[in-house]
């Protein structure tokens, strides 16, 4: 199994994530949260999806419109998580 890093960046999303769902409907920004945790259980157990760019992968969170970024060190075993964003925004206003 790799460890996951979650990156500030990434942490921030993720808290913003759970913000808007929660003010969509009680309870919401929880599922949101479960699902951003099940797909990095899955990243932690095989972290070799697509490279999307450079050395970034991707993976979708189920039943919501965010893929998560990542790259992985295979030395050390670890996926650095940098980003979670919302594939519903324009990537030019809210990707770094």
């Amino acid at each position: 199994m790799y460890d996951i890093l979650i990156e500030d960046r990434a942490g921030i999303d993720i808290q913003d994530g759970i913000d808007y769902y929660n003010t969509e409907s009680a309870g919401l920004g929880l599922k949101f949260e479960t699902a951003v945790d099940k797909e990095f259980l899955a990243i932690s157990k095989n972290p070799f999806y697509q490279i999307r760019y450079k050395n970034i992968r991707c993976k979708l969170v189920k039943k919501f419109p965010y893929l998560i970024h990542f790259y992985v060190d295979e030395a050390i075993k670890t996926a650095y998580v940098l980003a979670v964003i919302n594939t519903s925004k324009d990537p030019k206003e809210n990707w770094l």
